[in-house]
């Protein structure tokens, strides 16, 4: 958001492949983004929580420090009302907080079906692994904010039954996406990410 303004006034072309604030693009007919907003993936993730998990109950778990976590915890709040779900805590945590024990405690009493945390990789690592050690064991759910290959980093088994969302994967089978996968391993030795 602050740099489009700047590209808007020089009618310089920005494209952004992660600001999924729904404003960004409001800026001007220069801003473009290619993934998808933080309302659609609000609304992706409390379907996914009732008719995938099953989940009735849910659990939030905020970051007020960042625009992205607040604006995926409203939609994902409002969609999961109107799906039928209950809204059993909200809890929230800041930006560079290490120590998530106090709110984890809160939202176990609550009994929750499931945990959503809107927040970004390096405080979900921690939330993640402290959660199972306070004997958290419900499924945990996050946003694109979550995609790094430091979330899981040292104990893999803890994220077991945890999901995001995200705007691409690269186990998707569709044949686009293998073709894709599969152009980018050739020439780069790795996987796109």
């Amino acid at each position: 958001k602050a740099g489009g303004p700047i590209a808007q006034q020089a009618h310089v072309p920005m494209i952004t492949p992660a600001s999924t604030n729904e404003d960004v693009t409001k800026i001007g007919d220069y801003i473009f983004r290619v993934c998808f907003i933080d309302p659609f993936q609000g609304q992706t993730m409390a379907h996914f929580a009732m008719k995938s998990l099953g989940a009735r109950r849910a659990a939030v778990l905020t970051d007020v420090k960042q625009d992205y976590s607040l604006g995926l915890a409203d939609a994902f709040k409002k969609t999961y009302s109107v799906d039928g779900g209950q809204i059993a805590a909200e809890q929230s945590y800041s930006t560079g907080d290490k120590d998530f024990r106090a709110p984890l405690t809160s939202i176990r009493a609550s009994n929750p079906d499931l945990i959503v945390v809107p927040g970004y990789y390096t405080e979900v690592s921690l939330i993640v692994r402290q959660a199972r050690a306070l004997g958290i064991t419900v499924p945990i759910l996050g946003g694109d904010g979550w995609d790094s290959p430091e979330l899981t980093k040292g104990n893999e088994s803890q994220f077991n039954n945890t999901f995001f969302s995200d705007h691409f994967a690269a186990e998707d089978p569709d044949s686009v996406v293998q073709n894709f996968v599969s152009k980018y391993k050739a020439k780069y030795n790795d996987m796109p990410k």
